[in-house]
């Protein structure tokens, strides 16, 4: 059964994540670029928004035993599978999540470009992942309840 409380603040936490994303990213990639406590923080909340959705969706699973998966991305397609989300969230934050990747593993350096788009462009993606989630928990906890 899903606690709809765990799963509330994981919301919350993805949320401020956005405000703070939105708050310190500058209008032009190359002000990120040459401002490295900006593009520090702006690329730790986009990291930190993207582990939350991946939170949130390893919660559901284990909560509705569904079965495991193996990586971030199975995770999204498990969502997909059982209707929490649709089809363009999951394969939006496929992209989302390789973006976590580098930014969490450095993976050739995360690129100040890359990271001002996502930031620019990106955000709707992650509100439309806690829109999804948000109304099939709500579904779930009135049909349990």
């Amino acid at each position: 059964m899903v606690d709809a409380n765990v799963v509330s603040m994981k919301l919350a936490e993805l949320s401020d994540r956005i405000a703070r994303v939105r708050e310190h990213c500058p209008t032009e990639p190359q002000e990120l670029a040459a401002d490295r406590d900006a593009f520090d923080l702006v690329s730790f909340n986009l990291f930190l928004a993207v582990q939350a959705c991946l939170d949130v969706a390893s919660h559901l699973i284990s909560d509705e035993n569904w079965a495991p998966v193996a990586t971030a991305r199975g995770a999204l397609e498990r969502l997909e599978e059982h209707g929490v989300i649709s089809k363009a969230t999951s394969l939006v934050l496929h992209e989302a999540v390789g973006l976590r990747n580098i930014v969490a593993h450095g993976y050739s350096g995360a690129d100040p470009t890359q990271i001002h788009e996502a930031a620019m462009t990106g955000l709707p993606d992650l509100e439309s992942f806690a829109t999804e989630v948000s109304a099939w928990v709500k579904g779930r906890v009135a049909t349990e309840g």
